[in-house]
């Protein structure tokens, strides 16, 4: 399905059911609130990335990846430039991670975004109960404000 190309894409991942994984979509709600009448975004939310949103990066000029990290402390936020993923490290066909999505969107499109970046949150918890953890929670209002001026930056209203 051909779509006009969008200058900016948040890509979010996250099960909203599964306590602190539900960042990614709270955080793409949250920016489609912010931002709904600002040309050249678009915001999708899915509950994992599959290889269909390959085109979505592909033909981006800039891609902001969100999820919640399980490495990370609980709480903590990064913002950290992402780069395809090594063609040699393979690549799953059901859930990807942002690195293969770029990888992906490359060999099929030969496209990359000018600029990739992923935003993630630590998971405190992952159970099974909507809502977020004491340290997400506490995190919520800085992962906006580092949400907003990515992507301000990202469409040149910086």
């Amino acid at each position: 399905m051909r779509f006009a190309s969008a200058r900016c894409v948040i890509l979010a991942c996250g099960n909203t059911l599964r306590e602190d994984d539900g960042v990614g979509p709270w955080l793409a709600q949250w920016a489609e609130a912010r931002f709904q009448s600002v040309p050249g975004l678009r915001i999708l939310s899915r509950q994992q990335w599959t290889p269909e949103l390959a085109e979505d990066t592909a033909r981006a000029e800039s891609v902001i990846f969100i999820d919640c990290s399980a490495e990370s402390t609980p709480g903590q936020i990064t913002l950290v430039p992402v780069a395809p993923a090594d063609e040699a490290s393979g690549l799953a066909t059901h859930h990807l991670g942002a690195a293969h999505l770029l990888s992906l969107g490359s060999q099929l499109y030969n496209s990359l975004p000018r600029t990739a970046l992923l935003l993630t949150v630590g998971a405190g918890s992952m159970e099974l109960r909507e809502g977020f953890s004491d340290a997400v929670r506490a995190a919520l209002p800085r992962a906006c404000r580092m949400l907003e001026e990515a992507v301000l930056h990202q469409l040149g209203q910086v």
